[in-house]
């Protein structure tokens, strides 16, 4: 396939250096398909080591590095990526992931086939320490109908699987500012522009989860970021009030009153597959 795409990521201090160069591999010299152009924007000041290994890829003359003075959070990165990339299809990574080596080919035959396509996205598998140690595994639904659907209760799209053209996401507004759910905020603002969506039901990425990860997803911060997106939707009548508090409840339930212990077996048994 001909069809140039770029690849935007973003790295920061806490990155390991060494999960950050399998990640970019990953996306680059193991694909099927290679990106025309890869972004990668260090946020904020980082560790020597890693250093290192990011001034080694810039000597490809398609990796584009940007450096931010201080940490802007994943949002704010991510936007700056889309706004200097060069093509209109743009997939995202994550800097600690590994993508499947047909990842790229598989996205690009779905945009040759449907050209009103805005974002395709696909499943995950989780692991810890190695691809071969999965310990859950989550795919979304694959038809416009279904995700537009599913994301009035919960985030349609596997974040870091997704390819999407830049003129669309630029038309919503772009990334912004949103910790925790800068990308469940970006899909909304999507959905109300009319953009059309797809999950395929093929695994993309495998996805690198640390034991703490159910912890990261309570306490009060996480929940805040979740109620004030809820309340967007409501606001912006993507859902109704009855919904609204149900999805609030819940969330409160989950994140802030059970333990990690709980909340762990909630996520690896009732969210995952």
């Amino acid at each position: 396939m001909n069809t140039p795409f770029s690849v935007c990521l973003s790295v920061y201090k806490n990155d390991s250096f060494e999960y950050v160069r399998q990640a970019i591999d990953s996306v680059t010299i193991g694909q099927t398909c290679s990106p025309s152009e890869m972004v990668i924007v260090i946020d904020g000041p980082i560790g020597r080591e890693l250093s290192e290994i990011i001034d080694g890829f810039e000597q490809d003359e398609s990796i584009h590095i940007i450096r931010l003075p201080k940490n802007n959070g994943l949002g704010n990165a991510l936007r700056i990526a889309v706004e200097y990339a060069k093509y209109d299809l743009i997939a995202r990574m994550d800097s600690d992931d590994i993508a499947l080596p047909d990842r790229f080919e598989k996205q690009l035959r779905c945009f040759e086939e449907d050209k009103e396509l805005s974002i395709v996205g696909g499943s995950i598998t989780e692991f810890i320490d190695t691809p071969d140690n999965i310990v859950a595994s989550r795919i979304c639904p694959s038809t416009d109908k279904e995700i537009k659907k599913f994301m009035k209760s919960r985030c349609g799209f596997n974040h870091m699987t997704v390819m999407f053209k830049k003129t669309d996401v630029l038309r919503a507004g772009n990334y912004q500012d949103w910790h925790f759910n800068e990308d469940y905020y970006l899909w909304l603002r999507m959905m109300q522009h009319g953009c059309k969506f797809r999950n395929l039901e093929d695994v993309l990425v495998n996805v690198r989860v640390g034991k703490d990860m159910y912890a990261r997803r309570g306490g009060w911060k996480y929940f805040k970021s979740e109620y004030f997106l809820q309340k967007y939707m409501w606001q912006q009548h993507i859902i109704g009030l009855f919904i609204f508090l149900y999805n609030v409840t819940g969330r409160f339930v989950v994140e802030v009153m059970m333990t990690n212990c709980l909340r762990a077996w909630i996520f690896q048994n009732l969210l995952r597959k």
